[in-house]
């Protein structure tokens, strides 16, 4: 009895798969997830480490190609920089709001109904821009002013980002097991947010 040829092992992506589908994306998002945490380790390389990872995703995406851990050496190898690790204390400061912001709704100090909401939407936006600036291509590669415009005009991709983010929070919360899984699908949703034309950001 003749056995059936077994499949080979597809290295490029079908007509219309940005990104791959079923386990290819999984396995995609996990080597990604893992790399990007280890990375980050050293808290300031966390915005080059975030980088990386959606221009690892983004060549995936134009070259029709599966995601390669030498890829993503080569790109953080890239990304690294004096002005990126200044960019790293960012996170840290945005720890430390977040503290302030859990103190003050456990508090019943004046004004904490309002400064405590106040916060959290602070931290919320600033998350929503930090992950569109490590989205962004040269010249514009981690760029506040230009991730903060591109926030503003792309009203709708900036809501999903934030729903990602509420979402990656959660997970993170309810799950701490899972934040070592998290900067991939962080990244992917920045990154696929950022491929949307122009044109199509203006007509949403």
């Amino acid at each position: 009895m003749a056995h059936a040829a077994t499949a080979p092992r597809r290295e490029r992506r079908e007509p219309g798969e940005v990104f791959g589908s079923g386990f290819t994306l999984f396995a995609d998002m996990l080597l990604v997830s893992l790399l990007t945490s280890a990375a980050c380790l050293p808290v300031v390389t966390a915005p080059a480490a975030f980088a990386a990872a959606s221009a690892t995703l983004r060549q995936a995406a134009g070259d029709s190609v599966q995601v390669r851990a030498g890829t993503y050496g080569a790109h953080l190898r890239a990304h690294l920089s004096a002005r990126s690790a200044a960019l790293g204390l960012v996170p840290p400061l945005l720890a430390v709001v977040v503290l302030i912001d859990a103190a003050l709704i456990r508090a019943a100090l004046p004004g904490a109904a309002v400064m405590a909401p106040a916060l959290a939407l602070l931290v919320l936006g600033a998350m929503v821009v930090a992950l569109r600036a490590t989205a962004l291509e040269t010249p514009h590669l981690l760029s506040a002013r230009e991730a903060l415009l591109r926030s503003a005009a792309d009203p709708r991709g900036s809501l999903l980002l934030t729903g990602g983010v509420i979402l990656g929070g959660l997970l993170a919360w309810s799950i701490p097991l899972l934040i070592p899984l998290l900067p991939g699908p962080l990244a992917f949703a920045a990154t696929v947010v950022d491929l949307r034309s122009p044109a199509d950001a203006l007509e949403d």
